[in-house]
């Protein structure tokens, strides 16, 4: 039985009572009575047993945004019940109204919604309902916890998606879609034209100026249905918070827009996240499922604490396509651990694919480099000149292998790798 706080004062004055007058008759006879009264009140409080309770929760929502999960309560008893229900959901859900107030009378249903606002991406759990039965004078209440549970997946948030339209802008510029034709670009063969002042004389189509007596030229674009195989770094280094961020979220937002760009550009995109062993993998798929399907794998993912093993990488690549790929390492440039694993296996990977290595780069350390104010601030900014000599020097023995570097801040990354793909993609390199 709980007891509500109503019925906790009365038991107090009660016990006040019998302790100021030990002898007295009155203080006896209204502790018997508040007794009494408080078995009555619990015995019409509504039954809990007789409830019939039913979740009903969306799929997913992405993360910043708010959804509602509900509650049906049925009353399938003969009293009518005024209780208190608590949904139990982890506090990284973010229930605004997890607790509420409910009258049911007997044969009839209520709903109960708790607003939710999720604070982290991944899957959040609930996995009880606690309902406390009142009894008509307030005086008593029934309680149970009862077994109901729930998920919701949490997508990521895709922030980097406003850039979206601007590169498919220039995509298309490639392709011959918009009023740009980009001269020279790529290795399939587009269209004839004529000759322009400007054009590349090797263009030209010699038998096609003979039969026209003009001079025309050979127009290209870019190579479609290539393969671009996104690989996200999951060890240890992804968890590091850069930029009020961790650092394996900013990778996802730039998988996500590459991703977006590459299958608008009509290549192939896989993506495996790695440390020792997959932790998700996404196949190539049929037009627009391809984001779907990322999203999904991407949510639950979260940083594992031990060293990426980047020596399995070419035999995972080799499981998901035997064709030259672009091949995408969304990984950190820390000289330590990058230098005994990565660096290697680059030397294979850059001999049989195009490679890019993209890294978040911390915007605190050139803020940190430049405050030399007092003693704290000049050994802070030897150590993040330090940092980032050793990044620079990492990153040019990564381009001396053959592979290309993109090294942004967080809010930057995401467009930077897609413009890198764009160019790419324009010079026939894929």
């Amino acid at each position: 039985m709980a007891l509500t706080g109503r019925f906790v004062l009365v038991a107090l004055a009660g016990a006040v009572a019998l302790l100021l007058f030990p002898s007295g008759l009155t203080a006896m006879w209204a502790a018997l009575l508040l007794v009494a009264a408080a078995a009555a009140d619990l015995a019409l409080a509504a039954s809990i047993r007789q409830l019939r309770l039913e979740r009903r929760v969306p799929g997913s929502v992405r993360l910043t945004e708010s959804c509602t999960s509900e509650l049906l309560v049925a009353n399938n008893g003969r009293r009518r019940l005024s209780a208190q229900v608590r949904d139990g959901w982890q506090p990284s859900a973010g229930a605004l109204d997890p607790a509420q107030r409910l009258d049911v009378p007997p044969g009839e249903r209520r709903l109960v919604p708790v607003r939710l606002v999720p604070r982290r991406r991944g899957d959040l759990h609930t996995a009880h309902v606690t309902v406390r039965s009142v009894g008509p004078m307030g005086l008593a209440a029934r309680q149970l916890t009862l077994p109901l549970p729930g998920r919701l997946r949490v997508l990521p948030p895709f922030h980097s998606k406003r850039h979206l339209p601007s590169k498919l802008r220039r995509l298309r510029e490639l392709d011959g879609k918009a009023a740009v034709q980009i001269r020279g670009a790529g290795t399939e063969f587009d269209s004839l034209r004529d000759y322009v002042h400007g054009d590349d004389v090797r263009s030209i189509d010699w038998r096609a100026t003979a039969r026209r007596q003009a001079v025309v030229v050979r127009t290209w674009r870019p190579e479609r249905d290539r393969r671009v195989i996104l690989v996200l770094d999951t060890s240890r280094t992804a968890a590091a918070r850069i930029d009020d961020e961790p650092r394996l979220d900013t990778g996802i937002e730039a998988a996500l827009l590459l991703a977006a760009l590459a299958e608008r550009g009509g290549d192939r995109v896989d993506f495996l996240a790695f440390d020792r062993r997959a932790r998700a993998t996404v196949k190539s798929a049929g037009k627009g499922n391809m984001l779907h399907q990322l999203v999904n794998a991407m949510a639950p993912l979260e940083p594992e604490l031990i060293e990426a093993d980047w020596s399995q990488i070419p035999g995972q690549l080799d499981a998901i396509s035997s064709h030259r790929s672009l091949v995408v390492l969304l990984t950190a440039l820390d000289s330590g651990s990058a230098e005994e694993s990565l660096l290697p296996t680059l030397a294979r990977l850059t001999a049989e694919h195009v490679v890019v290595v993209a890294s978040v780069r911390d915007p605190l350390l050139d803020e940190l480099r430049t405050a030399r104010g007092t003693a704290s601030e000049t050994f802070r900014a030897s150590a993040a000149e330090r940092a980032l000599l050793d990044r620079a020097a990492l990153t040019a023995q990564i381009k001396q292998l053959g592979a290309e570097v993109v090294d942004a801040t967080p809010h930057e990354l995401p467009p930077a790798l897609a413009d890198l793909y764009i160019r790419l993609k324009a010079a026939g390199r894929l």
